[in-house]
């Protein structure tokens, strides 16, 4: 496959309206490196009329305004030319404010949208996917790569501003000296390619390198707090510590080695500059006799490399920065060049039973976890899935819920085929207890509630049912704070929590993936009793290892590896 160029994946990036904004700020640019460029050209006649006015009448151009406005005398002519001047700055100071500004809203609105559409297509991506994914290179994307990828795009803009601001800056340049301009530009030339061909390089592989350094310690400080006991237990502090040591100077290090190199360039031509502008003084001098007959074209010359110099700086600035950004361009991109099929809202009903026909799954191709299963399950039937760990209860179940799609093989509600079309009306008629049950850090009627519509009077019935109401009445009620991921409940009551989101919606299929077997058997034999008085009228999937949860189920379907029916 063909390797596409940033410039490519930059235009798939942008969306319609983001061509127009684009084109306008095109428009823009062209106006503001015209106006920098009359800002320049305008001081060689400034400097000429108030050094010799007498020249001013001798001028065509100038004598030409003199007499359109009517002025008096030279004196007053410099005067409004003195005011002219300072209020084109001041428009000058306005406009390129106004530029830059509207430059930064584009690129950060961009950083807005590609963050998003990386956010959206992680949740709207099938769990395959997702548990393929790290999570901290998914952290990093939104976070990291979304912002460089617009840094890439900002500084494309400015690139090609400073760009016209040199082109129209040479035009005048040739104009007053060819041959000098000439021999200007092919010594910048000539510096600028060999910069770009060393030093732009360099910075592109630290660009890559810095992506990877970043990754590696995102990694880290998330398996450090997430890990916190364990580390505790096993006195684990002093070796992460060291591993923070050496990825975190590593990460100092990339970024000190990218700054040194994105500001060599400017050092270089600086330097440089000064060589530059004595040689044009010397070459003016030596061509014309009279030194005050060229102190214009002097200061004119001296301006324009005063504006010259640091604008192919901050071409180099750019154009290097570019390259660093050019990895995280191209991750932004790989993410998001193929966006998932959208689910539709066909409606689908469950009033008789669930088929699975000739289903097969694997994670791997030609590795099938689950092969040619056929099962039938009646609705209201409580099944219980049992069998070792890794022989794919939870992937049998993760099929039945849509979160998986079938590798062969067809799920039917009803003799409905379950597709993408009714995939999410599907899993709305389902209620969901993980083993872990993960909370947000807010309070518990946020934490039920999540995802449906909010209902205090549901919240507080789900509860009731769930037996929690009493504990929380001891406390804030639903509002009571459970901390981050609920640290400040108990296992027990983390898990009634879970049971309460999972029936907020009334569900017509409750899924426990081993939901109880953190707990121990007391507080396990509590909430099943519970779960099975609550789900009386609805269907029941339970994975279990312990067949004390399962004895209260119509049937247990042993799944042990590749199974087939």
């Amino acid at each position: 496959m063909k390797q596409q160029g940033d410039f490519s994946k930059l235009r798939f990036l942008t969306t319609k309206k983001d061509k127009i904004s684009l084109i306008m700020l095109f428009v823009m640019t062209i106006l503001s490196s015209l106006i920098e460029t009359f800002g320049i050209g305008i001081i060689m006649p400034f400097i000429t009329f108030a050094s010799n006015p007498s020249l001013l009448l001798e001028n065509q151009y100038g004598s030409m305004i003199y007499k359109f406005f009517g002025f008096s005398s030279t004196q007053t002519f410099m005067f409004a030319f003195s005011a002219g001047l300072i209020i084109f700055y001041l428009f000058r100071l306005v406009y390129n404010t106004f530029y830059n500004y509207l430059i930064n809203l584009f690129a950060y609105r961009k950083y807005h949208d590609l963050a998003f559409k990386l956010f959206q297509k992680i949740l709207r991506s099938n769990l395959l996917n997702f548990v393929n994914k790290n999570s901290d290179i998914l952290r990093r994307g939104i976070i990291t790569d979304a912002m460089s990828a617009s840094h890439y795009i900002r500084n494309f803009l400015l690139l090609y501003s400073e760009i016209f601001t040199i082109t129209f800056l040479y035009s005048i340049l040739l104009i007053v000296s060819w041959k000098m301009t000439l021999v200007l530009t092919c010594i910048l030339s000539f510096k600028v390619f060999l910069i770009t061909q060393t030093i732009s390089k360099i910075i592109k592989r630290k660009g890559e390198e810095k992506v990877k350094i970043e990754g590696g310690f995102l990694g880290l400080l998330s398996n450090s707090f997430g890990n916190f006991k364990i580390i505790k237990i096993k006195d684990a502090q002093s070796r992460l510590e060291e591993d923070f040591l050496d990825k975190g100077y590593n990460r100092a290090r990339i970024e000190m080695t990218t700054q040194t190199l994105l500001e060599l360039p400017k050092n270089l031509l600086e330097s440089f500059g000064f060589v530059i502008l004595i040689a044009c003084v010397a070459y003016i001098l030596y061509r014309y006799e009279d030194a005050s007959a060229v102190l214009p074209i002097m200061s004119m010359y001296a301006l324009a490399l005063y504006k010259v110099l640091p604008s192919v700086n901050k071409i180099l600035i750019y154009y290097n920065s570019m390259k660093v950004y050019s990895k995280s361009l191209e991750i932004v991109y790989e993410e998001l060049k193929d966006i998932p099929q959208a689910e539709g809202n066909e409606e689908i009903n469950f009033d008789k039973e669930i088929v699975l026909q000739n289903v097969s799954f694997s994670y791997i191709a030609h590795q099938p976890i689950i092969k040619n299963l056929n099962l039938k399950i009646a609705k209201g039937e409580k099944i219980a899935f049992v069998g070792p760990s890794g022989a794919g209860k939870s992937t049998l179940v993760d099929i039945i819920t849509g979160f998986y799609q079938p590798s062969e093989g067809k799920i039917l509600i009803d003799s409905i085929p379950l597709t993408q079309e009714n995939i999410k009306s599907w899993r709305k008629k389902i209620g969901y207890i993980p083993q872990q049950i993960y909370l947000f850090d807010g309070n518990v009627a946020q934490n039920i509630a999540f995802g449906s519509e909010y209902d205090e009077q549901r919240i507080i019935k789900a509860c009731k049912i769930a037996k929690i109401y009493d504990f929380l009445q001891e406390n804030e009620g639903i509002y009571t704070k459970v901390g981050d991921g609920g640290i400040k409940l108990s296992g027990g009551q983390r898990q009634r929590i879970g049971i309460a989101r999972a029936i907020y919606d009334n569900p017509e299929i409750l899924v426990l993936d081993e939901a109880t077997s953190a707990l121990d058997n007391e507080t396990e034999a509590q909430i099943m009793d519970e779960i099975y008085e609550l789900s009386k009228d609805k269907t029941l999937l339970i994975i279990a290892h312990r067949l004390s949860t399962v004895q209260r189920c119509d049937r247990k379907i042993e799944i042990c590896g590749k199974h087939s029916s």
